[in-house]
């Protein structure tokens, strides 16, 4: 087995348990990638072949028409990611994921999944159980977007996920809260 941070073992754990001979099989199955900041892992127009685990660094999701940047996603050490239509439909992506950090990860090509689902029981319920917990994710976070209002939003970004505010920009945050800059500055300056 590769030489294998500690926090990818537990995240792999947390997702679903796997025996020490699925686990080294997928382990094995990874490589290593390292980023510069603002490179790209998939751009937009182009089939995503991987599928993430951010050991060191942070990546983000975003749609782009040429005017405006539109942050849908941040991703932190310890967090796996893709674009799961592209991946599984093999179709163009329609948004960028990129590295805002310069960025260490792990990654799986879909084919190398392919190969491990078809001999590990074990990594297939892996595989089952981190898209129950990807969808999850998105339909709490469609949810939080639908239900509370760009102040509200602000505020659980404090209280739950304050790395937001200490490593995304303004600007990259007020689209992700769905709000101008503006409108942000001035949310930040009533509670301060």
């Amino acid at each position: 087995m590769k030489s294998t941070p500690q926090h990818l073992l537990e995240s792999l754990s947390h997702i679903a348990p796997m025996d020490a001979g699925a686990m080294a099989l997928f382990l094995d199955g990874a490589q290593q990638q390292i980023v510069k900041r603002d490179d790209y892992l998939l751009q937009e127009g182009h089939r995503c072949h991987y599928i993430w685990f951010i050991e060191t660094g942070a990546c983000r999701a975003f749609y782009d028409n040429g005017k405006k940047e539109t942050n849908t996603s941040f991703y932190f050490e310890n967090t796996f990611l893709t674009n799961l239509s592209s991946l599984r439909n093999n179709v163009s992506s329609e948004y960028n994921i990129q590295a805002m950090e310069a960025t260490t990860l792990w990654r799986w090509h879909k084919d190398e999944l392919s190969r491990l689902y078809g001999i590990s029981p074990g990594i297939v319920v892996f595989g089952r159980q981190w898209l129950e917990h990807l969808l999850i994710t998105q339909e709490t976070h469609n949810d939080w977007l639908k239900k509370n209002n760009p102040e509200e939003r602000y505020q659980s970004i404090l209280a739950h996920h304050p790395e937001l505010i200490q490593r995304v920009s303004l600007t990259q945050l007020s689209s992700y809260l769905g709000i101008s800059r503006e409108t942000l500055s001035r949310i930040r300056r009533r509670l301060q």
